[in-house]
Formats: C-alpha cells, structure tokens, sequence
C-alpha cells in the first residue's frame, strides 16, 4: 500500500521531485530520464511509470532556465529512449507470446492484453502511434506488436513516427505553458487533467465494450 501512495505521490507531485534531481545530478539527468522512458515504455512490467506528467515537467522546469539542460539534446535523447524502449517490448512480445497475460496476474492482467489487441484490430498499425498517447496501453501495445508478429519494419515506422510525436508534444507543451502562473500553482492539477485527458479513450473504450455486450 506505501508503495501505491509513494508511486502517486510521485507523479501528481513530479515537478517536485524532479527538481531536485536535476540540482543534484545535473548532466546526469539526460541518463536519469532517458532510462525512464526507456523502461516505461520497453517493459510491458512497467506501466505504473511516469510518461506524459514526466515530459511535461521535464519541459516546464528546463522552460524555468535553473537546470541548465538543452530542451532539444533532452528531446532527441527521450525520442531515442520511446523508440528503442517499445522495440525491445515488441521482441519480448514476439518471444514471449501472450502466455504471460493471466487472469490472476495483478501486473500483466489478462484483460490488458484484451483491450489492447481490440485496439489494433481496431486502429490497425496506425494504433502503434495512437497508444502512445494512452497510459498502460502505451506500454502493452509494442509487446502486443510483437505478440502478433506485425512485420518489424512496418511496426519501426509507426513506432518512431508516435514516439517523436509523443515526446515533441509533452515535452514542448511543458516547455512552452509550464512556466505560466497557472500551472505553476496548480501544477498538480495539471498533472491529474493530463492523466484524465490520457485515459479518457481507454474509459470510453470500456463503456461502448460494455454497451456492446449487453
């Protein structure tokens, strides 16, 4: 249960945390967020990481000028992190298989993997670059990929083409609005809209799932 609340603490209070993170590691910091990026989007075990409220912090503390990190060597390096981080997701999907997936498994639950393979056949390729906008899907999607065996050169374009758009996106709007009063002052607020606005599809998704059912 602490481990749940310090996992929420951290994300609804991210800039916080990173703050002194970057003091204190400075250059390090590139390595620090990179290996994040990498893991929440590389191991299907890791959806309860930051991605979207990290970015957005990320860009609104560098927009501040104490960090002294560049916004675009940070924006290549995390760019460089989505995408090797979802194809080696995609290979553990390919090895792997969807064997893993477990009604019982509190982690890789059966109905992730469910929901997410009714979102490819859905969306089709293109949701390799939707889901990375979606929290847990963004993670399950590339395993989910490779599970299916898409054809990996077909899957790196959609991959790179989303992972570039995701982290552009978050990183810059951070950048660009996260200095502003507002967000300064109620940027946890912030951070539960983006998370709301992220999941928002997923929820939708389950209530038409539902509808449709009955």
């Amino acid at each position: 249960m602490e481990v749940v609340k310090s996992i929420i603490d951290f994300v609804l209070h991210i800039d916080k945390h990173l703050s002194p993170v970057i003091s204190q590691y400075q250059g390090w910091t590139y390595l620090i967020l990179f290996v994040i990026i990498f893991a929440e989007t590389g191991f299907v075990v890791t959806p309860f990481l930051p991605g979207d409220s990290l970015l957005f912090a990320a860009g609104a503390l560098i927009a501040a000028g104490t960090t002294g990190l560049n916004i675009y060597l940070l924006a290549v390096i995390l760019i460089i992190a989505a995408f090797t981080g979802n194809t080696l997701n995609y290979f553990l999907g390919s090895y792997l298989g969807e064997k893993v997936f477990k009604p019982e498994n509190k982690v890789l639950k059966l109905e992730y993997y469910i929901k997410t393979q009714a979102f490819f056949d859905k969306h089709g390729p293109i949701a390799v670059i939707l889901s990375r906008f979606i929290p847990i899907i963004r993670t399950i999607a590339p395993f989910v990929a490779g599970v299916g065996r898409m054809s990996f050169i077909r899957y790196s374009i959609y991959n790179i083409i989303g992972g570039t758009a995701w982290i552009i996106l978050f990183l810059f709007a951070g950048y660009l609005f996260g200095n502003l009063p507002f967000f300064k002052t109620h940027f946890s607020v912030v951070t539960i809209g983006i998370i709301l606005v992220s999941i928002v599809p997923v929820i939708w998704g389950i209530i038409k799932g539902r509808r449709e059912g009955k």
